[in-house]
């Protein structure tokens, strides 16, 4: 009997704590994203638009030539170098008349690919309905979906969406709240966590040599604006963007159950435990060792607990033994070289979260 080889992706986050500017984590309150959409037409296809089933779109082009005096009965109206798409944008609030960003475009019906076509005109709304935006341009797909005369079918990556570099341009300014307030200025985290926004308080107010930040909560930040920066207030944010601020990140394990891909933290630590599961055995044992420093050297005795895993297969006679702190780089090596599949691998890992020897929180995708 033939025996499966299903090979285990392991990757481990051993990413060391390292300062971050805090335009990276945070953002200034009253600064946001607004969401723009709008539905267009693309133009240019080689035969692979909507087909006569996508009523809309006959509608559409109908609707269109009509603008320019043009009368076509839709029965006699094919469109299969047309395609109806949806347009959507994400668009800062500060932006000005004329400025450019990129769209996303995706298909709306029928069609089979998208690529070589045009964008014509299209309005961008936003949540209220009104039109902040217009969009037009060549669409760039990454990738093809092309069909031959004889049935046969080449296809790479999606045809179905892409995007237009600076395609959108612009027309009326998002309304934006005012960051600057009565006191100062508040910072919000994208992430909440009290140990960040703690960091990032100490860091501010090491920097300017003031007790100017007082942290809220776990995301907000409120800096007070001294007196010889109220006369530039660019320089100052800037300022503040640019400070360097320390990190802090949960302890977590990411399984994907349908690659067999484990993702663990830096943080995440596996306490001694024993499992058994089908036919293996899992045992992480605990070694305390104590270095004891040498006579009259003034030095301190320091005990380390080496935690080593032992795992054991049944139809196996190999058993792997890794010395030094267990983790869950250790462990999932270990069953990496036992050949455990990702079923195994994600159970096993969802008994240490139960029995409470997997200090890290469990997510399951």
């Amino acid at each position: 009997m033939k025996t499966k080889l299903l090979l285990i992706a392991f990757v481990v986050s051993s990413i060391l704590i390292y300062p971050q500017r805090l335009k990276d984590v945070a953002y200034f309150k009253g600064v946001q994203s607004e969401q723009l959409i709008g539905y267009g037409l693309i133009v240019g296809l080689a035969g692979s638009g909507d087909s006569y089933r996508s009523t809309f779109t006959v509608q559409s082009v109908t609707s269109m030539l009509k603008r320019f005096g043009i009368t076509v009965p839709d029965v006699n109206l094919r469109t299969r170098n047309v395609a109806a798409v949806m347009v959507t944008a994400s668009v800062n609030n500060y932006l000005k008349t004329g400025s450019e960003f990129d769209v996303s475009v995706s298909s709306l019906g029928d069609a089979t690919s998208l690529m070589g076509g045009t964008l014509l005109m299209t309005p961008l709304s936003g949540k209220d309905g009104a039109v902040f935006a217009m969009c037009q341009g060549p669409l760039s797909v990454g990738g093809y979906d092309i069909t031959t005369s004889s049935g046969g079918r080449v296809a790479k990556n999606h045809a179905l969406s892409g995007r237009i570099p600076g395609g959108g341009v612009m027309q009326q300014e998002l309304s934006s709240a005012n960051y600057i307030q009565p006191n100062g200025v508040t910072v919000l985290l994208r992430k909440p966590d009290f140990t960040t926004a703690n960091n990032i308080t100490m860091a501010l107010n090491q920097k300017f040599s003031d007790t100017i930040a007082v942290s809220v909560d776990a995301s907000e930040i409120r800096v007070r604006i001294p007196e010889a920066k109220q006369s530039n207030l660019t320089a100052f944010l800037a300022e503040i963007e640019a400070t360097t601020v320390t990190t802090d990140v949960i302890a977590k394990v990411v399984l994907n159950e349908r690659t067999g891909t484990v993702v663990a933290g830096s943080n995440v630590r596996i306490l001694p435990v024993s499992i058994s599961h089908g036919n293996l055995r899992i045992n992480v044992r605990s070694n305390p060792l104590i270095s004891q420093p040498e006579a009259m050297s003034q030095g301190k005795t320091i005990l380390f607990n080496s935690l080593t895993p032992q795992i054991e297969s049944e139809d196996s006679t190999s058993t792997v033994s890794l010395s030094g702190a267990s983790n869950v780089q250790e462990v999932a090596t270990a069953l990496n070289s036992l050949r455990v599949s990702p079923r195994d691998i994600i159970a096993i890992f969802q008994a240490l979260k139960e029995a409470g020897a997997l200090i890290a929180e469990l997510v399951i995708m």
